[in-house]
This record gives C-alpha cells, sequence and structure tokens, in this order.
C-alpha cells in the first residue's frame, strides 16, 4: 500500500502521480457495450473472467449489462467478488487442500459457486467438504480441448469423471470447461477459427457422450477475447468466459482482425514520467517491471511511433529514441501494458478518466488474491 494516492478525483489528468494505472471510462463503457451487443439475442451469455481486472466495480457494471455472474481463477479472489454482491461465480480451476475446500464450501453459503474438475480424486474431496458443510456445489469437467494444461481428454475419460460427479451428492453436474487459451492469441484469424473449430468438436463429442449416459449437460463454458465469435456461433458453447475485452492489451492488439471481429479498443495505460534523458537516443521512465508486466513482450507507448520501450527494469523503463528532441524530461507518456491481467496485480487503485479529469479511483480489491 502507497503512503499517498497517484490522483484524487477532479484532478486534471496532468496531476496524476506516475507511475499509475489508468483506465479510459469512455473507451472501457464502448468495450463493455460491444460485448453485450455481439452477444445479444444469440443464447450465449457472457461469464465475464474477473481475474482480468480484479475490481468490483467493474464486475457490478459486467453483471448490470447481462453477464450471468464471473468467473475467476483463485477462491481468495471468488471471495472479495462475492462480499462484493456478485451472487453467481465459477473458479475456473480445480482446488485443492482442506483450506481452500473449507473456503469454496463457506462461499457456497453465500453465492452459487461453481468449480472444476480433471481428477476423481478432486471429486471425492468436494463431495466430502460439500456434504460436511450442508452446501451444495456446480462442478464442471475440465476437457483439453488444445490448452495442454489442465483437462481430461475428449470423450470416455470425461465421460467417466461426469459419472462420478453426478452420483457424487450434494455436488451437481453442471456440463463441460473447454477452454483453448493458446487459440486467443494466435495472429491470423483463420488460424484461431480452425483451433476453435477443433475444440468446438472435441466440446460436441463428448457432450454427446455423456448425454448418451443419461445425464444433463447444461452448460458448456470456455471461450475467450481472442475467440469468443467462434463460440457463440459453434452451436456448442452456451456461456463466453471473455475478460480482456474490458481493457485490451498489447498483445491482443497484436492480432489481426478477421472481417467480423469486434474493434474493441484499448482502454487500460501505465502513465509514465520522463525522468532521465542522459543521451539523445535514449530516455528513462519511471514505470519498469513492477509497474508492467513483460511476460507477453514490452509494453507500447501509445501514439508514439517515434518512441520504442525496449527494456525494463524495477523500476526503470528505458526508451529508444532516433530524435534527440523527441522527448523531454518531466514529460509524461501512456504505455500500453503487453499483457493487462498481471499489470493489474501490480496496482492497488485504477485512475478511471473520462477526457481530461479523474472521475474516480475503482479500487483493485482481489489483488495479491493468489490464495
Amino acid at each position: 500500500m502507497t503512503p499517498w494516492k497517484a490522483a484524487r478525483p477532479g484532478d486534471h489528468i496532468h496531476a496524476i502521480d506516475t507511475p499509475a494505472l489508468v483506465l479510459d471510462l469512455d473507451a472501457f463503457e464502448r468495450n463493455l457495450a460491444r460485448m453485450a451487443e455481439a452477444l445479444r439475442g444469440s443464447g450465449v451469455r457472457l461469464r465475464a473472467h474477473a481475474k482480468c481486472h480484479k475490481t468490483p466495480e467493474i464486475a457490478l457494471r459486467q453483471v448490470a449489462l447481462g453477464a450471468v455472474g464471473i468467473c475467476c481463477q483463485k477462491v481468495s479472489e471468488a471471495a472479495v467478488f462475492v462480499a462484493a454482491g456478485i451472487e453467481d461465480v465459477l473458479v475456473t480451476n480445480q482446488v485443492m487442500g482442506e483450506t481452500k475446500l473449507r473456503h469454496l464450501a463457506a462461499l457456497a453459503r453465500r453465492a452459487r459457486m461453481g468449480v472444476l474438475v480433471d481428477h476423481p480424486e478432486q471429486v471425492q474431496a468436494l463431495a466430502a467438504v460439500a456434504q460436511a458443510e450442508g452446501v451444495t456445489l456446480d462442478v464442471y469437467v475440465e476437457v483439453n480441448v488444445g490448452a495442454n494444461r489442465c483437462g481430461v481428454a475428449p470423450g470416455e475419460e470425461a465421460v467417466r469423471l461426469a459419472q462420478q460427479v453426478a452420483a457424487s451428492l450434494p455436488l451437481h453436474f453442471m456440463g463441460l470447461h473447454c477452454y483453448h487459451g493458446p487459440a486467443q492469441h494466435l495472429r491470423a484469424p483463420q488460424d484461431r477459427a480452425a483451433a476453435i473449430a477443433g475444440a468446438a468438436e472435441a466440446a460436441r463429442a463428448t457432450r454427446a457422450a455423456i448425454e448418451a449416459c443419461g445425464i444433463a449437460v447444461e452448460r458448456v463454458t470456455g471461450a475467450g477475447t481472442g475467440s469468443f465469435l467462434h463460440e457463440r456461433d459453434s452451436g456448442v458453447f452456451n456461456e463466453i468466459q471473455a475478460g480482456s475485452y474490458v481493457f485490451m492489451d498489447r498483445d491482443y492488439g497484436d492480432n489481426q482482425r478477421g472481417e467480423n471481429d469486434i474493434p474493441f479498443e484499448h482502454a487500460l495505460f501505465v502513465r509514465t514520467t520522463v525522468m532521465s534523458r542522459a543521451t539523445p537516443e535514449r530516455a528513462v521512465v519511471d514505470a519498469g517491471l513492477k509497474a508492467s508486466s513483460v511476460d507477453s513482450g514490452m509494453p507500447t507507448v501509445w501514439q508514439r511511433s517515434d518512441l520504442r520501450y525496449v527494456k525494463a527494469s524495477d523500476e526503470h523503463g528505458v526508451l529508444a529514441t532516433a530524435d534527440a528532441a523527441a522527448v523531454a524530461l518531466g514529460d509524461p507518456l501512456m504505455l500500453v501494458p503487453g499483457h493487462c491481467d498481471p499489470t493489474v496485480n501490480l496496482y492497488d487503485d485504477l485512475v478511471c478518466v473520462r477526457g481530461e479529469r479523474v472521475e474516480a479511483l475503482w479500487p483493485i480489491a482481489a489483488r495479491g488474491a493468489l490464495l
């Protein structure tokens, strides 16, 4: 926690202390509206992935615009959103360990809670804690449709696990979780389409095999910002989990846009200040590794093609420029982070700006919720 805030409501944008995480409210609201419109009348619902923003103010706006609820990756994240009034939460992860399981069960007394499984022992543990605590948990079998991370193989293995869940009261078998993460960042639109076509076929066949055993598959959930139109139109998925669409980042911006892709805008920026101009070809800003995640590559300097962010250390970002007069000491710049999710986790607040004025500070209440 910093000893002072980067800004206060009413401040001019030039008064924001740096580095600060800035949200362009106009662009953000247009992104929310575009997603709601993209799903309207499709029969497919949004379960917004809150691991991206970690901010209850945003989740509440997503639900107000039609999201069925949210998903997140950690039980402690879920606790933050349930406390803020979100009533339907899916932890898109496997949960192991007595402490986490007890917290998950406690949350199920206050909200509808879902969780993933990909192993029989997880089913046994969930059933035991739900029975002991007197709650019901929605359980989804995670199917590996291309991410090669968690998830059972499509088909017979998924069927066996679904049968175990369905027989394990008080668990409720809800359906299948089929998320193809790598497909989100395939640059060519035809490559994204092909990857999701394969994922959808695996999900379709697995759903049919489970239903053939007399078990209802209420939900097939998955998708992300980079591919959700394909899942929407697949005839298989009835829920999508897009998250980054609210902010966008440099990595998503690198995707080639398909003919029908939604033009989501960059709304999230790291505001930074030039603090050193020791040489004509180099400028140093006060936003380094602790201000912007570089796991997906360096940030870009917004609307400044003459500046390249080339190196990051803890508290320094090095910009290369061929023009000695391109920037001066004290100049403010806006960076588009390479990856929005871990960048958000570096800050306590979103500085929400409309035009040139700070309108609000929204607490990133689930920052650091790793448990």
